[in-house]
């Protein structure tokens, strides 16, 4: 650890930015030195030794990510920190894709930027001869919507490792949008210009599965008229997304093991061996681990799948991003369909944000699709939405409202209700309404209410209502 203070430049095109920068980090004992476009920046890392720079993105006369390109050339070992308004996942993966050590997003929090840069300094100083990476990418959209903390970690890891040949799992609930994250990480790949082959191993029958995968020789089997090339093939130099891979069977896993450690696999009934290039991506929303323990999925396979593993946060856990998602997809849709609508209801965006998706965003996808193609106005209300979400809409109401009934009727007659009567009352209030929402449909209606269908029978019969308005009964 050097004795002397550590040097930092800020380069922003707003003084109010860099006046408050320059006064944080000199409140941490650091030299700053403050200039206001991507030029000087340049400038100042040819003429002076610093320990860490942050840029802003968007500058006059050359922007932060082409001032960064040209002080990788002759500083590589200078730790950069962008700062940026815009925490899209273009700028979050190119960042970190070309070797940033950081990025912030305005407004920042000052404790994090003081952690990072004092974080920055330390790996400079521990990896001074780091060879970073500076390829040239053209940037593919891949629709990763989202600028929550939780996705832009997951930004993060694709720039890390997408020009790596590294097996990567993708791991999150069914609707996350584990094929954007795969799209992304080929995208951002040196095998974008190859193919990318998607594989869903749930959707095909385990007995076509082999032959999808590895392909098959003419007479292999019955109907196997021609020769055909299966997907490993088809990706070559490029990349095979194995999706829902935790429904493959084990006979099957034991080929794709096979096919990750020694590169070779055999096309169903022939003798040839041939060689596969192809990076491997798999996703599932099983535990896998736990497979493992059951004796479901093998145990060397899931190790070799979990080299680098990718987490993608349920929409629960990213409320955040609602706002941003429902924008897209209203105007995705809307473009689509060849409709002018402006948005969603303030009532539709109070329920979006009080809704657990779980289907994810997926599901608030087809919620804005149905409204955007239903709607006859400039705006999506709660008329145009799923039965499903206006029925979750209505069960809070009934709570809500109960709630404040059975509390007006403890005031007016003085009188003292038992914690179980009250929610005795609350329950089976909640339960019929829930059901004429549903038309009578249990199934849904034990979704609705989070309890399972055999528990929703035991209420039905525990409040003498099992007899009512079960024509629809699934």
């Amino acid at each position: 650890m050097k004795l002397t203070k550590y040097n930092i430049l800020v380069a922003d095109d707003e003084e109010n930015v860099r006046v408050l920068l320059k006064e944080i980090l000199e409140g941490e004992d650091f030299f700053v030195e403050v200039v206001n476009n991507g030029e000087k920046a340049v400038q100042a890392v040819k003429n002076h030794q610093f320990d860490c720079a942050l840029l802003d993105v968007r500058m006059p006369v050359l922007d932060g990510m082409e001032a960064f390109l040209k002080i990788k050339d002759f500083s590589p070992d200078l730790p950069v920190i962008f700062l940026t308004a815009y925490g899209s996942s273009d700028i979050a993966i190119k960042a970190m894709k070309k070797g940033a050590y950081d990025y912030l997003t305005k407004p920042f929090d000052i404790d994090e930027l003081k952690i990072k840069v004092k974080k920055a300094i330390d790996l400079k100083e521990v990896t001074q001869s780091a060879q970073l990476n500076r390829s040239a990418f053209k940037y593919t959209a891949d629709e990763i919507i989202g600028d929550s903390s939780s996705m832009q970690e997951v930004y993060k890891e694709i720039g890390r490792i997408a020009d790596s040949d590294a097996t990567v799992l993708i791991m999150g609930e069914s609707g996350t949008g584990k094929e954007l994250v795969a799209k992304a990480v080929h995208n951002h790949s040196g095998k974008k210009n190859n193919p990318l082959v998607v594989v869903n191993c749930a959707a095909i029958p385990e007995s076509l599965l082999e032959s999808e995968l590895f392909g098959h020789e003419r007479g292999s089997f019955t109907d196997a008229v021609s020769r055909h090339l299966g997907k490993f093939e088809q990706a070559s130099n490029g990349t095979i997304f194995l999706d829902e891979i935790g429904d493959m069977s084990l006979s099957l896993q034991a080929k794709l093991l096979r096919v990750l450690q020694d590169k070779t696999f055999n096309r169903v009934g022939g003798n040839e061996t041939l060689l596969s290039n192809a990076r491997v991506l798999a996703a599932t929303n099983r535990n896998l681990e736990s497979l493992v323990k059951d004796g479901l999925f093998r145990e060397d396979l899931f190790y070799r799948l979990n080299v680098v593993t990718i987490t993608i946060p349920p929409l629960r856990e990213r409320k955040d991003d609602i706002t941003l998602l429902v924008a897209y997809f209203t105007s995705k849709y809307a473009k689509k369909y060849g409709k002018e609508i402006r948005g969603v209801s303030p009532e539709v965006n109070d329920l979006f944000l009080k809704y657990d998706w779980p289907g994810n965003v997926r599901e608030l996808e087809n919620a804005i699709a149905r409204g955007v193609i239903v709607t006859s106005s400039s705006m999506i209300t709660i008329d145009y939405l799923p039965k499903e979400l206006v029925a979750v809409n209505n069960h809070s109401k009934v709570i809500s409202d109960n709630q404040e009934s059975q509390s007006k009727k403890l005031n007016e007659n003085g009188g003292i209700v038992s914690l179980p009567e009250l929610i005795a009352r609350v329950e089976k209030e909640t339960i019929i309404k829930v059901l004429n929402e549903c038309e009578g449909n249990k199934t849904k209606a034990a979704k609705i209410l989070g309890i399972s269908r055999k528990s929703l029978f035991n209420k039905l019969r525990q409040y003498s209502i099992a007899n009512e308005d079960t024509q629809n009964e699934e």
